[in-house]
């Protein structure tokens, strides 16, 4: 799938050490996890996400810069089963992640709206995504809005706040 500036394709085994670097960054997951993964952790990831796309016929992109080829994160859908309040059973969750070096460029935008025109064509038409955000993380917000979602809740997930955000893909 491509938009103006990405290229965003089915991840790679060549994509493991810029994940890796990626993943262990601490800017990268100060809002997701907060504590950087080692390579095992990234390597299961790698594999977690070709076989998302196996069993359920959705999954995660490697994003790249279309003009120089190089890896900038990774957006796509996902159901992690959460034990969270509201329930997210039955709503694909839409999650985006970028290299350090390629905060700030609108890339993760451009991405998230890819994907959503995506699922419009691939989900039944009537469906609801998700996403969730750490209240702390105002550039996911402002993401998360620019992309049509609103507010759904504020709850807690692994004892940490965090937002909830739903919207349609009509």
């Amino acid at each position: 799938m491509k938009t103006a500036r990405l290229l965003m394709r089915p991840h790679r085994l060549d994509d493991f050490d810029a994940m890796a670097a990626m993943w262990a960054d601490p800017r990268v997951v100060e809002f997701i996890t907060g504590t950087p993964s080692t390579r095992e952790q990234t390597w299961a990831r790698l594999l977690r996400y070709a076989g998302s796309w196996a069993m359920m016929d959705y999954g995660y992109w490697a994003v790249e810069d279309r003009a120089s080829g190089a890896f900038l994160g990774e957006v796509g859908f996902a159901d992690y089963h959460r034990n969270i309040e509201p329930s997210l059973d039955g709503m694909p969750e839409l999650g985006w992640v970028l290299a350090a070096h390629a905060h700030g460029n609108g890339y993760a935008t451009e991405a998230v709206r890819a994907a959503i025109v995506w699922g419009q064509e691939h989900f039944h038409r009537d469906s609801r995504i998700a996403c969730i955000v750490a209240p702390q993380h105002q550039a996911s917000i402002r993401v998360a809005e620019k992309c049509g979602f609103t507010l759904l809740a504020e709850t807690t997930y692994l004892n940490a706040p965090v937002l909830v955000y739903r919207r349609s893909l009509m």
